[in-house]
């Protein structure tokens, strides 16, 4: 017998926080719900798993994921210290990106058990809930074939990303997930090969509207299409 599917999502908002501890609480719960998956098992009426999305905002620090070359870091570690960016090497999916303060970070811990198992629909909705999002501001955001996350002008020579994308699934449990530059300092990007994509800019909503926006009407309006994309109930901590 499986689980009745839970599609409620805690909602936790953990502010400012370090790229290391918030790594380490995603893999704490991811460990916890895969576990619970194996205990059902053994169950005649098996436990529903919970799911959580996580908002935060870091301080500088450069991440390279699982198919990222080191090259793509155009600092050393001296450089690093100096410039106060942390640096991890990660075991999402994607190349090379940075995080910093003014850009939105969302983190889902979702069972996708409980909503479908398809990998590449659920970076695909992520996707879409960002588009959504962006085109409320006036923007025309898309997908670039074979470039996971979201762009503007794709196909054109004024191509520019503005949400970089990288998750890991275990046991679809997903862990990981986006990244949407609002007030970003894009400076940071002259650092990497942004994504391991040579020849492309990186953009914010700050330098295409040309003023600052709160980071938290912007997490309100994804968490509208994201609940809505995921037909999920949202519940807030």
């Amino acid at each position: 017998m499986n689980a009745t599917p839970n599609t409620r999502i805690e909602v936790i908002d953990l502010g400012h926080q370090a790229y290391q501890p918030v790594w380490d609480l995603q893999e704490e719960q991811l460990k916890k719900i895969v576990v619970l998956k194996r205990q059902n098992r053994l169950l005649d009426v098996p436990l529903a798993t919970p799911n959580y999305f996580y908002w935060v905002e870091h301080p500088p620090v450069i991440t390279l994921g699982k198919s990222g070359l080191p090259k793509h870091l155009l600092l050393n570690e001296t450089q690093l210290a100096e410039k106060g960016i942390e640096f991890f090497t990660t075991n999402r999916g994607g190349d090379i990106t940075f995080h910093g303060p003014g850009q939105l970070v969302g983190y889902p811990i979702l069972d996708l058990e409980n909503f479908f198992t398809d990998i590449h629909k659920y970076l695909r909705l992520l996707e879409e809930a960002v588009i959504l999002t962006l085109k409320e501001y006036g923007l025309k955001a898309q997908r670039s074939e074979g470039e996971t996350g979201v762009w503007l002008d794709v196909g054109t020579p004024f191509a520019r990303k503005i949400c970089a994308m990288g998750v890991k699934a275990s046991r679809w449990v997903t862990m990981h997930g986006f990244a949407l530059n609002v007030n970003t300092d894009l400076a940071y990007f002259d650092y990497i090969i942004p994504c391991g994509i040579q020849g492309k800019a990186v953009t914010s909503l700050k330098a295409e509207l040309k003023r600052e926006v709160s980071l938290d009407e912007v997490k309100a309006k994804i968490l509208i299409h994201f609940s809505s994309l995921f037909n999920a109930e949202l519940y807030f901590n």
